[in-house]
């Protein structure tokens, strides 16, 4: 049952795109590497993965990267160019720009595997030179990379993530046609839910593996067939679509709902077999007293607004930023982005925080990403100045909270901010690892 934390169809009479499942309308959901190089022998084995495909399967003649940011930079031009002003909101896909990001995440923790093996073999000199070589010829993006060469998850391309999505439309259809009935909403979401989670055996998460960074990546989720809620409404929305069927959402509180396009929003309250057509598709929270989505009716439904899907997009990068930082913050329990703001005196160089530094790097990316699509948005931006400064990047922290005062509506959090950044600017005058990008714990 999908009742995402974030992030009608009506009747035979309601216009419906051109689909294969056109020809029944008139029907319910319950949803409830890093590689070992093959000549690389060691005393001391690492945990490996297979190596992402997306950087071992590129030109051999590419330049070796020093950071990360050269190794991602493809990946992240390709995402702004997608979501870029210029495209028609709804000729975005939601799926593919979620692949992207997948997609750059994945890179950036290819390079750190990579960067981890070499350190081994410097740290090992009794390896052999073929050895060393092994790991330094491994090959990298460049500009004249495909985009469907260089987007490859787990040995598939986008293209075949995204087929994946088409599978489960095309079994959709064969369970209604078993089932020789017609397309009214409620039988084609009993369908989807019977792929999805009776064939296919898909799953939600709990609320302990949702904090688990793999189930908040769609291609993970398409794997392992288990993820968060706010991605099976994404999978619903993506597989409806493909059958003609309009699905949009909203936020309500912390979940995001789903429910089929229609006029008459009344009906998707009207209990069948004990239950409305909202709470087959939303699940639990829909029944929960203490969640907003309780509260719901049709008249209600059409005072929310609306997700786009730049809208959706945003709520999986927010989701993305969230699970990071947890990720990152948890050997330093209870601390907040925020909390340096309220203690300004303890700031300095000799009082970071324990922190986990990958899982900050990918919160960085997200909020960073998640800007692209909100610029505007001061609260974020004042977000990934503090995760520059927690990586003790002060010329971007500094850059990043500076624009934040300009645009904060808050004048009290402005001057709190105007006295942190004046801070930044004497600590990273001295000289001290504070603007060194290096990070407190490896």
């Amino acid at each position: 049952m999908l009742c995402a934390s974030s992030s009608s169809f009506g009747h035979a009479s309601m216009t419906m795109a051109s689909s294969p499942l056109s020809r029944f309308v008139g029907t319910t959901l319950r949803c409830d590497d890093q590689r070992r190089p093959s000549s690389w022998k060691m005393r001391n084995p690492i945990r490996t993965s297979a190596y992402p495909l997306f950087l071992n399967q590129l030109n051999k003649d590419s330049t070796r990267p020093n950071t990360y940011k050269e190794v991602t930079k493809p990946f992240r031009q390709i995402f702004a160019q997608e979501i870029s002003t210029q495209s028609k909101d709804d000729d975005i896909s939601i799926a593919k720009v979620l692949l992207y990001i997948a997609a750059e995440d994945e890179a950036f923790l290819a390079f750190n595997r990579e960067m981890d093996a070499m350190s081994f073999v410097k740290e090992n000199q009794s390896d052999s030179e073929e050895e060393q070589e092994s790991v330094q010829d491994q090959s990298y993006p460049s500009k004249t990379d495909s985009e469907e060469h260089l987007l490859q998850l787990d040995g598939k391309s986008i293209s075949e993530w995204l087929s994946e999505l088409d599978a489960i439309s095309k079994e959709v259809e064969a369970e209604l046609v078993s089932r020789d009935i017609g397309c009214h909403s409620v039988q084609i979401l009993e369908a989807v839910n019977t792929v999805l989670f009776d064939t296919r055996g898909f799953e939600r998460t709990s609320k302990r593996l949702a904090l688990d960074p793999k189930y908040s990546y769609l291609h993970s989720v398409l794997n392992s067939r288990c993820g968060t809620a706010f991605l099976f409404s994404v999978i619903y929305i993506e597989v409806c679509q493909r059958l003609g069927l309009p699905i949009v959402g909203a936020r309500v509180g912390e979940e995001f709902l789903i429910w089929p396009k229609t006029e008459n929003p009344e009906e998707l309250f009207s209990e069948t077999s004990g239950q409305s057509l909202f709470a087959i598709i939303n699940g639990r929270c829909v029944d929960d007293p203490g969640s907003m989505a309780s509260d719901l009716t049709g008249k209600s439904l059409l005072g929310l607004d609306v997700a786009t899907n730049r809208d959706i997009i945003g709520i999986a990068l927010a989701n993305l930023i969230r699970v990071h930082w947890r990720r990152a913050s948890k050997p330093s329990p209870g601390l907040m982005l925020t909390s340096p703001l309220s203690q300004l005196n303890s700031v300095s160089v000799s009082n970071f925080p324990l922190l986990r530094p990958q899982d900050l790097r990918l919160a960085i990316a997200a909020a960073e990403r998640l800007l692209i699509l909100e610029p505007l948005n001061w609260r974020l931006r004042r977000d990934l100045g503090m995760m520059h400064y927690y990586v003790r990047q002060s010329r971007e922290a500094i850059q990043e909270l500076s624009i934040c005062i300009a645009f904060a509506f808050d004048e009290e959090e402005a001057k709190v901010l105007t006295l942190f950044v004046e801070k930044l600017h004497l600590l990273s005058s001295l000289k001290s690892p504070f603007g060194s990008d290096r990070l407190a714990v490896r």
